[in-house]
């Protein structure tokens, strides 16, 4: 990569115009903000071009082919039922351990000893850092 430069650069020199040749940059498209971190007339909300039977039909981005397209939403009994517990609240660790450990489904039960192991881990790893 050096080598291809340092040769453009003596092509450039022999050449008529080595002025022009060597001091030429381009610049990516667009201006740089400068210094402020925002607030400016600048960051108003960008309208999108896309339609919105186009966005309530596809998942728009989601294509990561080059020649490819983005996927069609389906209708929900078509995506898996695991799919719509993915976000929802699960009990955290000092939740857990207030519950008797013969109560909890087995899902919180492995939570728990997941959620104990790691505590203890980090207990252990900062006594040692002290020491």
């Amino acid at each position: 990569m050096a080598l291809n430069h340092v040769r453009s650069l003596k092509i450039a020199m022999n050449s008529m115009e080595p002025m022009r040749m060597i001091g030429s940059r381009t610049y990516a498209a667009g201006k740089a903000k400068k210094g402020s971190k925002g607030g400016g007339a600048s960051d108003a909300p960008k309208v999108s071009s896309l339609s919105k039977e186009i966005k309530a039909t596809t998942v728009v981005g989601a294509n990561i082919l080059k020649e490819g397209t983005d996927p069609k939403i389906r209708p929900d009994s078509e995506y898996p039922d695991w799919l719509w517990h993915l976000l929802d609240k699960r009990a955290a660790l000092s939740e857990l351990q207030r519950k008797e450990a013969e109560d909890l489904p087995i899902e919180d039960l492995k939570r728990y000893v997941k959620l104990d192991n790691r505590a203890r881990i980090k207990e252990n790893n900062s006594v040692r850092a002290k020491n």
